[in-house]
C-alpha cells in the first residue's frame, strides 16, 4: 500500500464519523460494554449487510436490536418466530376485500425497515425460506406480484445456542446471507456491577432515553461514502486468499462461498470508515474475517471432536495467509 498519508483528504468523513459517535453514544446509555458488538451492527448498517445475533438469554441481543431501530429515523418490526408460524405470518397474504371485490394483498411484518427476528431458529424450513429472497434481494413475490423493499433494509436475527430443543438448524443458504455472525459473551464482572448500579438507579423506561440520531437520506449518502473507500489490489488478493483457504483447508468440511468475500470487502470498507480512515488496511480484514466467516464454514466430525472451536480454526488459517505489505 503506497503512500497512505496522500489519502487522508481525499474523502470527507467528518459527517458519517459524528453520525456513527452519535449512534455510539446513544447506545452507550442503556448497554454497558459490548463495543465490538456495537461496532459490528453499525459497520453492518453502512456495509448494506444482514446480522445474526447469538449469546444465551440474557445478554442484550434483543435490547441491541431494538436500540439500534430507535438511534435510526426509521419503520421498525418485530417477529417472534415459533415452530407453528407460516411463511403468510412473516411474508402477508392476500385477502379478500368485499367492496371492491377483488383480492388486496395485506404486508406482513417483513415490510419494514429494520426487522428483528428473535429466535431465528424456532421456525420450521419452510418459514426459513420465505427469508431466502427478501435478505438476497430485498424484494418480495407474492400470488406473481413483486414487491420492493424501501431502503435502508436490514434484518437483525437472533439465536440461542444453548437451548436445542424445538429448534431447526438454519438451512446453509439462509445463513450465508447474514453479513456477520455476531458471538455476545457474558459482561465482566465490573460491566455487571455497572449493569446493576444503572438499573438501581433508572427512573422510566430506558428504551425512552434513546433518541434518533440518522435518518434513511443520511445512510444513503454513507453507504455512497463507504463505496469510495480505497481497496489495494494487493488486499483484495488476501481477501480471495483467506477465503480460498477454508476450501483446502483439511480441518474444514464445507468452505465459504464467493459471498463471503464480498462480505469482507464491503465491511472491511466500511468499518474502515467508521474508524475514520479512507482506506483499507490488512487488519480490518483481520478483525472482520471471524464475524464474516464462522457461520459459512463447517468443521470437519474429527476437528469437532478434538474440541476445535470454528474461531480457533478460522484465526489459524489467517495466521497461514502472508499479510500483504
Amino acid at each position: 500500500m503506497e503512500n497512505q498519508e496522500s489519502f487522508e483528504s481525499r474523502i470527507d468523513l467528518a459527517p458519517l464519523k459524528t453520525g456513527v459517535e452519535k449512534i455510539r453514544e446513544q447506545i452507550g446509555k442503556v448497554i454497558v460494554g459490548q463495543q465490538k458488538m456495537v461496532d459490528l451492527i453499525i459497520t453492518a448498517i453502512l456495509a448494506d449487510g444482514h446480522i445474526l445475533l447469538e449469546g444465551v438469554p440474557g445478554v442484550a441481543k434483543t435490547l441491541a436490536s431494538k436500540l439500534v431501530a430507535r438511534c435510526i429515523s426509521v419503520d421498525f418490526s418485530r417477529v417472534q418466530f415459533t415452530p407453528d408460524l407460516m411463511p403468510s405470518d412473516v411474508l402477508g397474504t392476500s385477502v379478500f376485500n368485499l367492496k371492491s371485490s377483488e383480492f388486496e394483498f395485506k404486508k406482513g411484518p417483513i415490510f419494514s425497515n429494520i426487522v428483528l427476528i428473535d429466535e431465528i431458529n424456532r421456525a420450521p424450513a419452510k418459514t426459513q425460506a420465505a427469508l431466502f429472497e427478501v435478505m438476497e434481494e430485498k424484494q418480495v413475490s407474492v400470488d406473481g406480484t413483486t414487491y420492493r423493499m424501501a431502503a435502508p433494509y436490514m434484518v437483525l436475527a437472533t439465536q440461542n445456542p444453548v437451548e436445542q430443543e424445538g429448534t431447526y438448524r438454519l438451512p446453509e443458504a439462509q445463513l450465508d446471507r447474514f453479513l456477520f455472525k455476531i458471538e455476545i459473551n457474558y459482561p465482566n464482572l465490573e460491566e455487571e456491577t455497572e449493569i446493576l448500579l444503572r438499573h438501581a438507579n433508572r427512573k422510566g423506561d430506558e428504551l425512552s432515553q434513546i433518541e434518533p440520531v440518522l435518518n434513511a437520506e443520511e445512510i444513503k449518502a454513507y453507504r455512497q461514502t463507504i463505496h469510495q473507500i480505497l481497496v489495494d489490489e494487493k488486499l483484495l488478493s488476501y481477501i480471495a486468499q483467506i477465503v480460498n483457504h477454508t476450501r483446502n483447508d483439511q480441518s474444514i468440511y464445507l468452505g465459504a462461498s464467493p459471498r463471503a468475500s464480498l462480505a469482507l470487502l464491503n465491511g472491511a470498507r466500511a468499518f474502515a470508515a467508521i474508524n475514520g480512515r479512507d482506506f483499507v488496511t490488512p487488519d480490518d480484514i483481520k478483525f472482520l474475517a471471524a464475524p464474516v466467516l464462522k457461520h459459512r464454514i463447517q468443521l470437519t466430525p474429527e476437528k469437532e471432536m478434538e474440541g476445535s472451536s470454528v474461531d480457533e480454526v478460522i484465526n489459524q488459517l489467517v495466521a497461514k495467509v502472508e499479510v500483504p505489505r
